[in-house]
């Protein structure tokens, strides 16, 4: 009998490798692994960390590309005791160096041009890691490598050559006291890892997300965060181990990462690719690969829907579609069914903070289409007003979540921590602060209103730019739309919208306004609309209105 709560995050991948040893746990488009494979490979890189020195309670990162060594070396990790941090492979060294340093990592696992970024830091005195204790290599030590982290072999303030068991070179500089080494995964062979006395309020993972001083913060997540979270999620969502799981996003994010973590739990398999820059070859893949399930972000169903309508895509298989980042048109709807008739649309909401608030059943998909649901199975969401007491149906108010999966804090972060955690109901109880902006209706359905500090102030009220932006997707020919508020002398601030109109579609800005009003109280008609080819946009999919407001 699987549980649907396994004590730790890792004893999933434990369970799935002794109950399904010889199925098909990981398929990217270089190779393909078994549970019993995944299990074996995680082992090695856990005794190897443990050989080097990690402890419980450690931080190991992983700046990889989406592959299986990405799977391997997050429940690796946690097997020796560690807490993981993925690493975005298109993060840039001066943030890779705020990440590590931040997180005391003890231990990165990276591979060729990666690797090289995080050997080129070690090789500066001003960008030293005294915690790292390990570059880890997925394959042998890399020729690129040694030469930038070999102060060791002759260069100012090494300590002398260092060699590995397996005579492999290895670079040995710390500022600290010369115990730095470069470690080859792929030369390891022990399995044998030392039970590391992990409980589950333990750290598990450190997720970056995007910080509002400009530096990324930890989102600390224990092994009870994450596993409630997943076991939630696939709750319901209705998976089981029949499912195999697509991901398109970097494991870095939480919304890829999950997908990895859910497929593991269920002893289902997940079908990992790096990109989703050529959309036929994924459609390909899914149609070979039997794909039943398939996360995205409103672009990539986009572009999905553009390729249908040119050529029809079928895709029987995929039985569910999830959906997160950004709200999905409802529109979309009936073109996602076209391609795959008779599967399930989940509308979502979350934040890393907590992973995922809440859910929209896929039968009330349509009934509801600006909606994003109820809390999630075991949690709670409840609405308060400006002076802290509970709001009504119809009336706005800051968005509040209670449950085991509310993360522990930020790292190294007590005062950002204050701001998102608040006293609840029961002594010692926090609970999360989202700062976002809702309202709900009879129902307790919930709808997303905007982020208390992206609501627009005009003539005295307050607009919801997301309010603003669903009533413009329903003008014809309008692809996309992105409302700001940029200072006004009369108004305090003024609406002003970005619209992406379809191939073919025009309008004057004039004859625009029109259509916005026809659907819009006056104060929220977009006093400037600004017609571009596209947004800005962030790696998962969601518009970037930080640029917006620094172009305006």
């Amino acid at each position: 009998m699987r549980p649907r709560y396994p004590r730790l995050l890792q004893d999933s991948l434990t369970i799935s490798a002794a109950q399904n040893a010889e199925k098909t746990a990981v398929v990217t488009a270089d190779e393909r692994v078994s549970y019993a494979e995944l299990h074996a490979r995680a082992s090695r890189f856990a005794s190897l960390l443990q050989e080097v020195g990690v402890r419980r309670g450690d931080r190991v990162a992983i700046f990889l590309e989406n592959s299986v060594d990405t799977v391997a070396g997050i429940y690796g990790a946690l097997y020796a005791g560690a807490a993981f941090m993925v690493v975005n492979p298109q993060t840039k060294e001066d943030k890779l160096h705020y990440m590590l340093a931040d997180s005391g990592a003890s231990a990165v696992l990276s591979e060729g041009r990666l690797a090289r970024m995080v050997s080129g830091l070690l090789a500066d005195p001003a960008t030293a890691l005294p915690d790292l204790l390990a570059l880890v290599l997925t394959g042998g030590v890399d020729e690129a490598v040694a030469p930038r982290a070999d102060e060791a072999s002759g260069g100012p303030g090494s300590s002398g050559p260092n060699q590995d068991a397996e005579g492999l070179a290895a670079g040995s500089r710390s500022a600290v006291d010369g115990r730095f080494t470069v470690r080859s995964l792929g030369a390891w062979t022990d399995t044998a890892v030392t039970a590391p006395g992990t409980v589950p309020l333990d750290l598990a993972a450190l997720v970056y997300t995007s910080g509002s001083t400009g530096n990324p913060k930890g989102v600390m997540l224990s092994h009870q965060n994450m596993v409630f979270a997943q076991g939630s999620l696939v709750e319901y969502l209705r998976l089981d181990a029949s499912d195999r799981i697509l991901n398109l996003l970097p494991l870095a994010f939480d919304y890829g990462l999950y997908q990895a973590l859910m497929a593991v739990h269920l002893g289902a398999t997940l079908v990992l690719e790096r990109t989703f820059a050529f959309p036929a070859a994924i459609v390909k893949r899914v149609v070979e690969e039997g794909v039943t399930v398939f996360p995205g972000v409103p672009t990539v169903f986009a572009t999905l829907l553009s390729l249908h309508r040119n050529v029809p895509i079928a895709m029987p298989s995929v039985r569910r579609y999830t959906n997160t980042a950004a709200h999905l048109p409802d529109e979309y709807v009936p073109g996602l069914l076209e391609m795959s008739p008779g599967a399930l649309v989940y509308k979502m909401y979350g934040l890393t903070e907590c992973k995922r608030v809440c859910y929209l059943e896929p039968e009330l998909v349509l009934a509801k289409p600006l909606s994003v649901g109820r809390a999630i199975p075991g949690t709670e969401t409840y609405l308060l007003g400006e002076d802290g007491q509970p709001v009504g149906p119809g009336v706005t108010g800051t968005l509040y979540v209670r449950g085991p999966h509310v993360m522990l804090g930020y790292w190294n972060l007590p005062a950002e921590t204050e701001h998102m955690l608040k006293p609840g109901k029961y002594p010692g109880e926090r609970v999360l602060c989202t700062h976002d902006w809702f309202r709900t209706d009879e129902g307790g359905f919930l709808y997303f209103m905007g982020r208390s500090d992206d609501i627009i102030k005009s003539r005295g009220e307050k607009v919801s730019p997301v309010e603003v932006e669903n009533a413009l997707a329903t003008i014809p020919g309008v692809r996309e739309a992105a409302v700001i508020g940029v200072p006004d002398e009369l108004l305090g601030q003024a609406v002003r919208a970005y619209v992406v109109l379809d191939p073919g579609a025009s309008y004057t800005e004039q004859a625009f306004k029109r259509e916005a009003m026809a659907r819009l109280e006056s104060f929220m008609v977009p006093r400037d609309v600004r017609f571009v080819d596209d947004l800005p946009k962030t790696a998962t999919g969601k518009v970037r209105k930080k640029s917006l407001v620094e172009q305006a």
